[in-house]
């Protein structure tokens, strides 16, 4: 991709952000506080309902907010239009105009502007370079494959000159080959744009591959605010350890505490020695490595499911067959202790009601 003059980036800061679809209802984000560095890539990240998809179009402008405050470089973006703000959204969909040409998609938002023809599709038709597809401008959409379609988004999202570009979902449209190609992309895009990147996605693989800052949540709330190794090596609750995979979690007279998969040591039960009881249920190659998964024996159900995770050699130099019964054991240093997470929405005082705000025509111009 040609070099690309950085834009001025911005910080994004939320206070006490809330949104409430109706009155007496758990609210959708429950007074949330986040800042979000000036040309870092965020991910929120979290199950469906989890409520970053509402955060990101509060930031938007596309949800009307019920509480708090939304902040860009200190200016109250709060109540502005979406076209005001200063930011750009790229859509799950790309949201493409199937009958007009990648050059015309692009050129749209300048079009709703005013901006004369031979200008936009000047404009348009650099960005389409920048992102190699300058020798594409003239076909449309389902003449195009899903990374070329997600290139035209991005320039049609770059072409109005943000201060922040908000991506929802902007992967999970693509096959796998192709959604590990393009994160790649779009990493490559922040930093040489300067940009701050606000990217919503439930893929924890995604998520750590791309973020600079990694925003767990859980119930309209933040769990967990970090770096992608912080918050991995680092969980901060048991929602945490299980969501991001790879820990398991067991009782202690202490508390709950987590340990990485890839950290502990199994043997067979008739060797004797401290450990976990517990019984192997499953066995899956995946190449490089084996995952073992196992049932742990005199717990609750909901505690029983852990899993080892082996290097293919010491597999093979001790294969290990479902059935089995061992003893899993760990580490003293590899244990984290789990805190008691965040409060849950049902525990905190209702915040007003709100709808939704109504900016079809700034959405049509600037996210279509």
């Amino acid at each position: 991709m040609d070099a690309v003059s950085p834009v001025p980036s911005a910080a994004i800061e939320v206070v006490a952000l809330t949104k409430r679809y109706a009155a007496g209802t758990p609210a959708a984000v429950d007074r949330i506080d986040l800042r979000i560095a000036s040309g870092s890539y965020c991910c929120l990240l979290g199950p469906s309902g989890c409520g970053k998809s509402t955060t990101l179009r509060m930031i938007a402008g596309h949800e009307s907010v019920s509480g708090g405050d939304i902040l860009l470089d200190n200016r109250n973006i709060t109540d502005l239009p979406a076209a005001a703000r200063g930011t750009a959204m790229m859509f799950q969909s790309f949201a493409l105009f199937p009958h007009l040409s990648a050059v015309d998609n692009v050129a749209f938002s300048l079009k709703m502007k005013g901006v004369a023809r031979a200008e936009r599709r000047r404009r348009a038709t650099d960005l389409l370079e920048r992102v190699a597809m300058g020798h594409l401008a003239e076909r449309k959409p389902g003449e195009l494959s899903g990374g070329q379609q997600q290139r035209v988004a991005l320039a049609r999202a770059l072409i109005t000159e943000p201060r922040v570009l908000l991506l929802d979902e902007p992967l999970s449209a693509l096959d796998p080959f192709l959604r590990i190609q393009m994160r790649a992309e779009l990493r490559r895009w922040q930093k040489t744009l300067g940009l701050t990147f606000i990217h919503v996605t439930h893929s924890q693989e995604e998520a750590m591959a791309l973020a600079d800052t990694m925003v767990v949540m859980n119930h309209g709330l933040i769990e967990q605010v970090g770096s992608s190794h912080r918050v991995y090596n680092h969980p901060a609750s048991e929602f945490v350890a299980r969501f991001m995979g790879g820990h398991n979690v067991f009782d202690t007279p202490a508390g709950p505490v987590a340990v990485r998969n890839d950290h502990m040591q199994i043997a067979p039960e008739a060797e004797g020695g401290a450990g976990v009881a517990a019984r192997i249920t499953d066995v899956e190659y995946q190449g490089t490595y084996v995952l073992i998964g196992l049932e742990q024996e005199g717990v609750e159900k909901a505690r029983q499911a852990v899993s080892v995770l082996l290097g293919e050699a010491a597999f093979l130099a001790r294969p290990w067959t479902p059935g089995e019964r061992v003893r899993l054991s760990w580490a003293e240093a590899d244990v984290r202790v789990l805190g008691p997470g965040v409060q849950r929405p049902a525990e905190r005082a209702p915040a007003p009601a709100s709808t939704l705000r109504d900016d079809t025509a700034a959405i049509a111009a600037f996210s279509a």
